[in-house]
Formats: structure tokens, C-alpha cells, sequence
């Protein structure tokens, strides 16, 4: 088996009085080559760091920098922050093929449901789309984004709000993409597995002409999976070419684009009956349960193109510019649950029959990202500078053309639908027996959730009685920051100050045109100090700021809400993190990291849960999450691997309306969790020097669901185990990957008695590769 491992990072320095290069990338454009453990010292010595033009040539599980948390190149030992990395080797190791499959392994993060939406250090993501490259995107939270283009992807504990525009209390998701590398590679896989998944990616790089200034890179992926649950299938493409553009030293260009079409169905959970607190049996229903319908559908269509340029200025200072676009769109059908039970004539809920919806949508919007800054390095004395100025400009316009049609409620005598049930004016309703029992008839087939019903859910019985204008909406941010790192002996100070002005425009363009502003400074000040050459201590505090807009719609809490009228109206969402924790490299061999913290957050924004009104939003005093974090990633010995973290987290609320929650734990938090990843390659003087092999555990503590308290997700332990082998020494890889080898029984989050998410049972997945 084949081991690369301790190769440096690949960044594009520029060093005082000497040559520009890229180092650890075999193409040569100066004379040297810079490994790990300079890129600090250098940056303490006057190099200027700029952005990632070039692709990572290391294959294993540690990166040991990134671009994104301060856009300069900064070795993470460095950072005084906490800052987890999920590389490409350990992507394809275990066989994670969407972005939820690679941050269950990351300490402190968890996802919430089966959709694009996460937890991080026991608060809630609260702007659903993720960030690509250090750029914002906007996308639905429902369909998780492929993973065959990323080369790593980086979550940045609490708010990282000096280099990044609305970022979340909790942390932060960067998506780092695959650049075009100097050296030829080329591979294609083929995958197969439970579920009836198949899959099939590629990857190919190199240069396009012999002087290697122009180099390219093409990704693509294509996916058709079922599920073991219901009336689940999921197909798409992604398409993601890119180039790099290095005419000299001076000056180099990526410019890449990904088109991502997703085919699928929104699962929105397995609902359970016998809903009484305390005594709610999470089994009484299958988990292949699915209250959807067999032609539901949801699809999504994105389009990004981004541009990346630097420039060296001179040896004390460079400009560097990126630039995203990004277009999407979504068509969604589907039959759900009101998150109710369907009353009687007395108003009491059935709790085996579930109150259903049906809602068609369409709207589409479009986001453009600009970031710039210049940065300077200079010394005074005995001290080093590294001095960052910039301006971020984020745009997202919601287009005109969006409708949402809904079918809910009650059907009248006279022939008109309520929205809501009223048992006082009960004669006026139509009626139906459900086991002897009188109901009021919703618009919508109720499903019946008792052992061995038959359910038949239908387009063509219902009457359409909410048809909602989506309106069209602009939210604009401009910000400005400066960026100070400076060096003194075994001191690294890194500060920031951030001024985010934003503006949410609510029926963009039409008559009724309204708009709404809010401004915000935002603080950073962080101190590293180098214990030893390795060891690193450090200590932070961050702030953070999210002005309430139409992206509620992207939240969970507020789902409901259509945007009618600008959430901007209230107050702005506020955080601030208090960290202080010790990294370093442990035998050269394994980096470590430990890490207590507390994060605080203001005027959360959840909706009021009113069916008479769905739009009716209020917003939560406080909550607060305070923890402790440890994480090693590296090699127990050369052939040796390992990825495992620990992670304890108490979040509460403090603040509430209702003086009942207060001091309560949050919802959908584990206190206690436990990720372990390791594989081991057995020696070329082994009879199975063609094989290795993989075993991991993921432990969760017990969750409260969102929207009730009256059960508990129990606590679950899972197994993965996988074996890799090379063909007779070929080009040719296989991989097989068993997940939950144990068929633990386990739920990774809920909403209420009628959606919770099931952990799949026992299921596995073989991948072929070969590289040519």
C-alpha cells in the first residue's frame, strides 16, 4: 500500500529578497521549496501570503493552513482560534460523498436532520447556505451539496466574522474547491452499494502547456441513490472545470465554475404516534416511514462561477481580488405534515392521524460576492507586521417570479377552506368518521399513522387556498477591515476591526417597495504564544453580527415564513466568543489541539408557531453555549492514521418569553460526543502490503427535538469499518466501506412528534478507482 504523508502546504509566498514560489508542488518557479513549518516564519519575516491559486499535493489527514480565517496563508498552530479540518484523503476514505457524511466526523459539529443544516457548538446554523472558497452562497438547506470537487473542508468555531460577511454564532462552513495542480493525475471511480446507489467521479489535472504557467482541472460526479427510507431517491451531476493563470512571479489568476443539478426528494422525517410526554415510543411507527408522496419531488439548479487574482506589488506588498457569482433556482412538490395532529369535533388531537399539506414552489435568486484587500508587510524594530485592508461586498437578490400554492386546512359546507379549526362554529365544517370518531375533514388526506393503514396521497383532490406571491427582495452588504498580525519574539498578536453596513430591500422593485438598514462595528483580538517550537497556546475574542432579513426563510424555525414583510424590522442577531485553548504538534508526527470556550448569542428569531397566523415571528431572548474541545489528527506511526475528537457542550437558554425555558438545555445538542477515524496500511514486508484497513466510532449523547419537549433522542453509539486494497500492485484501488456494522438503532435529530430523522441501518458501499 502506497503511504504519502509530511508533505508542505502549497502557498504562494513571496520572501524579502528573494524569488516568488509555490512550494510543495513539484512545479518549480523559483529555485526553493518551502515546507510546513515556514510558512510562519515567513510570514513573521516579511513574506506576503495570497490567495489559493494552486492545488494541495499532500495526501493525508492534516492541513496544516488556511486562506480563509485570516486571507493570508497562516499556519493553524497560529491561529487563536479553533479551527478543524476535513481533508480529501479523509473525504475518500470514508467514502463521504455529502458535506453531512463529512462533518459527523468533526468534534462539536452535528447535523440536525437529513438536510443541509447543522449544528456547531450547540447552536443552530441560522444562514443555511455555506461558504465556498472564503464567498458566501445561498442555498436551501434541504439538499446536501457534493463533495467529489472539495479539496478540504474547513469549520471555523464561533463567529469568524472580521474576514467573512454574516457568518454564524456557532461557526462557520468553508468549502475549500480542487485547484488545478502542475503534475499530471487523472482518475476515475465507480461506486456501488445499498440503497441501489450508484456512483460514478472523476478528477483530472495538470498543464495545458509546457511551461506549466497555465494548468487546469476538471471534477464531475454523478449520483442516482434510493434510501431505506420511503418514497426516497436522490439523483444529480455536479460539473466543475477550473484554470490557473501564471504568466510570471508576479502575478497568477484561477478562474473555475461548478454546476450542480440536484433530483430528489425532500425527506422530511418519520413520524411517530402515541404523542404523550414521557411515554412517547419512538418505535411504534417503522423508520422507512415517510409521509410524503411517491411523485413528490424537489430540484434544485445552480450555476457559480468565481475568479481569483493576485499581484505582487513589491516585496512589501500584494493585492489580491476574488469574485463569485452564483445563480440558483428550485421546483418543489411535495406532500408534509403540518408538524399537527388532526383534531376531533371537540378539538383534541388524534394522535395516530397526521395532519397533512400539500405545496408546490418556485423561485429562484441570484448572489454576487467581492472581496478585495491589500496587505502589507513591514518591521519596526524588533517587531514584524502583517497588515490586512480590505472590502467585502455581498449581494442576493431574491427574483421576481417566485409562487408558493399550498392546500391546508378544513373544508367548509359552503365550500371555502379555514385554515384552522375552531370547534365553536363546528357545524360549519365537513365531517368524517375515523374509527368511530368524528372529525372535521381537512383539505388534505390525513395519514393515518396506525400498524398496516393504506395511504394514497394525490394532487388532484385538493383545493388550492394559499397561493402566496413570493416576493422579490434585495439584501446588500458593504464592509470594510483592517487586519493586524504582528510577531515579537514568541508573541503573535492578530486583531480586526470591522465596519458591515446592510440594507434588506422587501418587494424589490415593485410598488410596495420597502426597506430596511442596520450598521454594525465588529471586533477581533486574538494572542498566540509559542510555549515551545510546537506548542502553542492562545486566547480569543470574537464578536459577531446577522441582521434579521428574508433569509429567515433559509432557517428552520422560521420556515413558514414567506417573506410578505421584511424580517429586518427586528433587531439584529449578536454574538460574541470567548476562547482560550493550546495547539501544537505532538512527535512531529500528530497535531492537537484542546480548546474551552463560551459563545453567547441575542435576539434569535423563531417563528410563533400560530397557524392562524404562519408569518408570525418573534424573536428569543438569549442563549449561551459554553464547552470544551479536543481534537489529534496525524499518524500514530507512518503507516498508522488517525482522526478523533471530543466534544462537551452545554448550551442553554437565558433569555425567553417563556419564563419556562430558561435555563433549559438547547434543542438538538448533544452534551457529550465522541468521532474516532483511524486506518492502517499494513508495510510493504507484510504478505498484505496490497491492503489496508479502517475502523471508526461515533458516540452522541441524548437531544431534545426542536419544537417539543415531551421526548428525548436517545444517546447512540455507531461503528463504520472499511478495506482498501490495491489491485496486483495496479492502478487500480477498491474500497469497501460498512457503515453502522452494529445496526445500532439511533435518530441524529428531530422536530417534533412528526418529524424525526432516523440513522440508516447496516449498509455499505464499494468504490473502484483507478488512476491512469
Amino acid at each position: 500500500m502506497r503511504i504519502n504523508h509530511f508533505n508542505g502546504p502549497e502557498v504562494m509566498n513571496l520572501i524579502s529578497g528573494k524569488t516568488i514560489q509555490l512550494s510543495a508542488l513539484g512545479a518549480i518557479i523559483s529555485s526553493s521549496l518551502l515546507n510546513a513549518q515556514s510558512v510562519s516564519k515567513d510570514s513573521a519575516s516579511g513574506s506576503i501570503q495570497t490567495v489559493e491559486i494552486i492545488g494541495r499535493k499532500s495526501k493525508d489527514y492534516i492541513s496544516d493552513y488556511s486562506f480563509a480565517a485570516t486571507k493570508t496563508a497562516m499556519r493553524n498552530k497560529d491561529l487563536p482560534l479553533t479551527l478543524n479540518t476535513i481533508t480529501k484523503e479523509f473525504i475518500r476514505e470514508r467514502q463521504a460523498f455529502q458535506l453531512g457524511e463529512v462533518l459527523k466526523n468533526v468534534s462539536g459539529v452535528s447535523p440536525s436532520s437529513y438536510y443541509n443544516q447543522y449544528n456547531i457548538r450547540g447552536i443552530s446554523q441560522n444562514e443555511e447556505g455555506q461558504i465556498i472558497n472564503g464567498m458566501r452562497t445561498r442555498q436551501y438547506y434541504f439538499l446536501q451539496p457534493m463533495t467529489s470537487n472539495i479539496e478540504r473542508v474547513e469549520v471555523f468555531k464561533g463567529p469568524a466574522s472580521i474576514t467573512m460577511s454574516s457568518v454564524d454564532p456557532g461557526g462557520t462552513i468553508n468549502m475549500v474547491t480542487k485547484k488545478p495542480l502542475p503534475d499530471p493525475r487523472h482518475e476515475i471511480s465507480l461506486s456501488g452499494g445499498s440503497f441501489d446507489t450508484y456512483r460514478i467521479t472523476t478528477d483530472l489535472t495538470g498543464p495545458l502547456n509546457k511551461s506549466k504557467t497555465l494548468l487546469y482541472r476538471f471534477n464531475g460526479a454523478y449520483q442516482n441513490a434510493k434510501s431505506f427510507r420511503d418514497h426516497i431517491n436522490n439523483s444529480g451531476f455536479l460539473i466543475s472545470p477550473s484554470i490557473t493563470y501564471i504568466p510570471d512571479e508576479k502575478t497568477s489568476l484561477n478562474v473555475e465554475m461548478i454546476i450542480n443539478h440536484l433530483n430528489g426528494n425532500l425527506d422530511r422525517g418519520q413520524p411517530i404516534f402515541g404523542a404523550v410526554a414521557g411515554k412517547t415510543d419512538l418505535n411504534s411507527t417503522p423508520k422507512s416511514l415517510n409521509l410524503g408522496a411517491p411523485d413528490d419531488f424537489f430540484k434544485t439548479r445552480e450555476l457559480i462561477i468565481m475568479g481569483n487574482f493576485s499581484r505582487h506589488i513589491n516585496k512589501h506588498i500584494s493585492f489580491n481580488a476574488s469574485y463569485m457569482k452564483q445563480l440558483w433556482k428550485e421546483d418543489l412538490q411535495e406532500h408534509r405534515t403540518t408538524g399537527a395532529f388532526v383534531p376531533d369535533i371537540e378539538n383534541k388531537p388524534i394522535s395516530s392521524l397526521a395532519m397533512m399539506q400539500f405545496v408546490q414552489r418556485k423561485q429562484n435568486w441570484a448572489t454576487d460576492n467581492l472581496n478585495a484587500y491589500f496587505n502589507f508587510n513591514f518591521k519596526t524594530g524588533q517587531v514584524e507586521h502583517q497588515t490586512l485592508i480590505g472590502y467585502d461586498n455581498q449581494i442576493w437578490e431574491k427574483r421576481k417570479g417566485g409562487l408558493q400554492n399550498a392546500a391546508r386546512g378544513f373544508l367548509m359546507k359552503d365550500g371555502s377552506v379555514a385554515s384552522s379549526y375552531n370547534p365553536a362554529n363546528a357545524e360549519s365544517y365537513e365531517t368524517i368518521l375515523y374509527n368511530g370518531i368524528t372529525v372535521p375533514k381537512p383539505n388534505v388526506t390525513p395519514f393515518d399513522l396506525s400498524p398496516g393503514a393504506q395511504n394514497y396521497q394525490g394532487a388532484d383532490l385538493y383545493k388550492t387556498n394559499v397561493t402566496t406571491q413570493l416576493p422579490a427582495a434585495l439584501t446588500t452588504t458593504h464592509a470594510t477591515y483592517i487586519q493586524h498580525l504582528f510577531t515579537w519574539k514568541k508573541f503573535k498578536v492578530l486583531s480586526g476591526i470591522r465596519h458591515e453596513w446592510f440594507k434588506d430591500t422587501t418587494h424589490f422593485k415593485e410598488a410596495d417597495e420597502s426597506s430596511f438598514s442596520n450598521n454594525k462595528f465588529l471586533y477581533r483580538l486574538g494572542i498566540t504564544y509559542s510555549l515551545t517550537d510546537e506548542i502553542n497556546l492562545y486566547g480569543t475574542y470574537l464578536t459577531g453580527y446577522q441582521p434579521q432579513s428574508n433569509t429567515v426563510t433559509l432557517m428552520p424555525n422560521t420556515g413558514r415564513f414567506t417573506g410578505s414583510e421584511s424580517a429586518a424590522q427586528f433587531k439584529p442577531l449578536t454574538s460574541d466568543l470567548k476562547e482560550i485553548g493550546v495547539k501544537g504538534r505532538l512527535f512531529g508526527m500528530l497535531s492537537a489541539s484542546l480548546a474551552v470556550y463560551e459563545i453567547n448569542q441575542k435576539n434569535i428569531l423563531i417563528n410563533a408557531n400560530n397557524p392562524a397566523e404562519p408569518d408570525q415571528l418573534i424573536q428569543r431572548g438569549a442563549d449561551r453555549s459554553r464547552g470544551f474541545e479536543a481534537e489529534v489528527t496525524g499518524y500514530i506511526l507512518p503507516q498508522w492514521h488517525i482522526y478523533a475528537g471530543y466534544s462537551y457542550i452545554d448550551a442553554r437558554i437565558v433569555d425567553d418569553a417563556d419564563a419556562t425555558l430558561i435555563g433549559q438545555r438547547k434543542e438538538n445538542t448533544s452534551k457529550n460526543s465522541v468521532n474516532i477515524w483511524t486506518r492502517y496500511n499494513f508495510s510493504k514486508t507484510s504478505f498484505l502490503s496490497d491492503f489496508g484497513v479502517g475502523l471508526g466510532m461515533l458516540y452522541q449523547s441524548s437531544k431534545v427535538p426542536w419544537f417539543t419537549r415531551g421526548f428525548q433522542l436517545p444517546a447512540y453509539t455507531t461503528v463504520d469499518a472499511a478495506v482498501y486494497y490495491t489491485l496486483l500492485q495496479s492502478k487500480v484501488q477498491l474500497a469497501l466501506t460498512v457503515n453502522n456494522i452494529t445496526n445500532t438503532s439511533y435518530w441524529v435529530g428531530a422536530q417534533n412528534y412528526l418529524r424525526l430523522f432516523p440513522g440508516a441501518p447496516t449498509n455499505y458501499l464499494l468504490t473502484a478507482t483507478y488512476n491512469f
